[in-house]
């Protein structure tokens, strides 16, 4: 390395500063909620192409700098291998009725007179069902809205309940690409990046749900469920609903409980989803595929549901939009997010930008929990300047993980830190893309309901208290001194 030059501070921050300023136009002035169909990945390319160019001028070969970007997209490897599974085991959850069981039963769980604690809940229920807070808030939270609001309720509130339990779903489900992102890029594994977030989310979804539950007592909610019960006809006229069907994600758990590797715990769960739905949907699956035979109709509604798009229709619009699946196709367009910002940190490191930004950084994190801090505060940083929560999990797991590493800290640790600000925040912000959409989607300002956002507001100050008070950090080498 003594024949390259190490890179100034300035040329460090020029392709980060490249890579802001698209996806600002991106977000802000041109695409909307669409820059994430190929806008901002592009800008990722540009900005890594810029930051070659400047490696290049201090003396970094072509085919290094090459090495690096194929270093960086194998690490996120496994991480893609999840989410093409995590699609197809979607798909086949939906044919079954896995998915649309846990709608059901727990939009049964919704009393009017506790209805934004009840609105959190299943909002958290379905997100932990389906990995995303976006088709989350899309379908059911759109639909309590609707509720929250015929019983005077105000819609900032209710759309923070919305989106707090969607949050907490989204972050907790093994089925979320950010979940899968976030340990890919600090170093560790699914399973133990779940189970380690328990210790910081759990408080705050308690503290979440009592803050609900305590501003509900001020609300006369009436008895205004019929919207609930249209959508529960509406999923019992196209699927037989019947508890058995938890048979599938309770197998799942417990393969994650005996330890079994994410990846075939997936793949036998799409299975047997599909399995399932084979036996308890045959005239679900006689219907979409007429004129074939049994075991034709079978085999291509769960070959279908796996791969590619799976629409159920009933005649409830909000229904329609819930019962659907992209497979492992609708998976593509994050794994095209993920390479390009795999490609853009790989040349980042490999020049040692990454280094050189991080070094400036880390020098005001003197302790374990300044450095937990500093990380959350980069994370925030991210989701308001770039416009993305991938970014704000990608970047900043880049530039701490060795960091953490020669601290003695767990990559466990690292990787709860990216969850609890880069993935909860994004929400939060008006112009990135999360914020953007769920302000689009539920028609209420972000400025409005960040506010009541308190899952949200509340995850990246408890991630900060656990550091700073040194709860239940994890250590590479617990013998080794503390610092």
């Amino acid at each position: 390395m003594s024949k390259f030059k190490q890179p100034t501070l300035i040329q460090s921050l020029i392709p980060i500063v490249v890579l802001v300023g698209l996806l600002a136009i991106n977000v802000l002035q041109v695409y909307g909620d669409g820059a994430l169909d190929g806008a901002n990945q592009l800008a990722l390319l540009l900005a890594a192409t810029v930051a070659g160019f400047i490696g290049i001028y201090n003396g970094f070969d072509f085919e290094k700098i090459i090495e690096g970007i194929t270093k960086s997209i194998n690490s996120a490897l496994s991480a893609i291998i999840i989410l093409l599974l995590i699609g197809a085991l979607a798909g086949t959850w939906l044919l079954s009725g896995v998915v649309p069981a846990m709608i059901y039963y727990g939009l049964d769980i919704l009393n009017p007179t506790i209805f934004l604690f009840a609105s959190c809940i299943i909002c958290a229920i379905v997100s932990l069902a389906t990995g995303s807070s976006w088709s989350t808030v899309a379908t059911v939270g759109i639909a309590l809205l609707g509720i929250g609001k015929a019983l005077g309720i105000d819609e900032a509130i209710i759309a923070g309940a919305i989106i707090s339990g969607a949050y907490f779903g989204d972050k907790m489900s093994p089925l979320s690409d950010t979940t899968n992102l976030a340990p890919a890029m600090a170093g560790t594994d699914l399973i133990t990046h779940i189970k380690y977030m328990t210790l910081t989310t759990v408080p705050t979804i308690l503290i979440t749900l009592i803050i609900f539950l305590i501003i509900g007592f001020f609300y006369d909610a009436g008895n205004q469920v019929s919207q609930v019960d249209t959508l529960q006809l509406a999923i019992s006229s196209k699927f037989n609903i019947t508890p058995l069907l938890f048979i599938v994600p309770l197998v799942v758990i417990g393969l994650i409980l005996f330890k079994i590797p994410a990846i075939p715990s997936l793949f036998f769960g799409s299975l047997l989803g599909g399995a399932f739905a084979i036996i308890f949907q045959p005239e679900l699956i006689n219907s979409l595929y007429t004129g074939s035979n049994g075991f034709v109709s079978s085999y291509k509604a769960v070959v279908n549901a796996m791969t590619t798009d799976t629409a159920i229709v009933t005649e409830n619009e909000l229904v329609n939009e819930l019962l659907t699946s992209g497979g492992m196709k609708g998976m593509l367009n994050t794994i095209w997010l993920i390479i390009c910002a795999m490609i853009f940190g790989g040349v980042m490191e490999v020049t040692g930008m990454l280094k050189r930004i991080t070094k400036s950084i880390i020098g005001l994190a003197k302790t374990d929990g300044s450095l937990i801090a500093t990380t959350t505060a980069s994370c925030v940083v991210f989701n308001v300047t770039a416009s993305d929560q991938y970014l704000a999990i990608v970047v900043p797991g880049k530039m701490f993980a060795e960091e953490f590493k020669e601290r003695n800290l767990h990559p466990k640790v690292l990787s709860r830190t990216l969850e609890d600000s880069g993935t909860v925040t994004s929400a939060l912000v008006p112009w990135n893309t999360c914020g953007a959409y769920h302000s689009g989607v539920l028609g209420v300002a972000t400025g409005d309901y960040f506010m009541y956002c308190f899952f949200n507001l509340i995850s990246p100050i408890m991630t900060i208290i656990f550091g700073y008070f040194n709860i239940k950090i994890a250590r590479l080498n617990d013998n080794k001194l503390k610092k």
